[in-house]
């Protein structure tokens, strides 16, 4: 196994996800991006308790680029405080170095 990075955030509506989904493949800071069924989400903000509707997004880059890629998803997010959150992933070899070729 070989290790990967997994970014995980939320965004506001599908159109905001595919958007940053195909900004930072083009900019090759990610491998891949899934762009997952809609949700609801339960969260606290300014003291109060919010519900609405999300869609969740997974990008998968190399460690090195797991920073950058952060930056970038919040620079291009629409929320005030998107939370973006990063997960380190045992990967398959090939998979880890298809990964590598596709952000290199």
């Amino acid at each position: 196994m070989t290790d990967t990075a997994l970014l995980y955030v939320a965004c506001a509506d599908r159109a905001e996800a595919e958007r940053i989904a195909e900004t930072v493949l083009t900019e090759r800071l990610a491998a891949c991006v899934n762009v997952l069924a809609s949700c609801r989400s339960f969260y606290r903000w300014n003291g109060t308790v919010e519900r609405g509707e999300e869609v969740p997004v997974l990008f998968k880059t190399t460690p090195m680029l797991a920073r950058r890629l952060r930056d970038r998803i919040a620079a291009l997010h629409s929320y005030d405080l998107p939370v973006i959150e990063t997960w380190p992933v045992a990967a398959g070899e090939r998979v880890a170095a298809w990964i590598a070729d596709e952000t290199g």
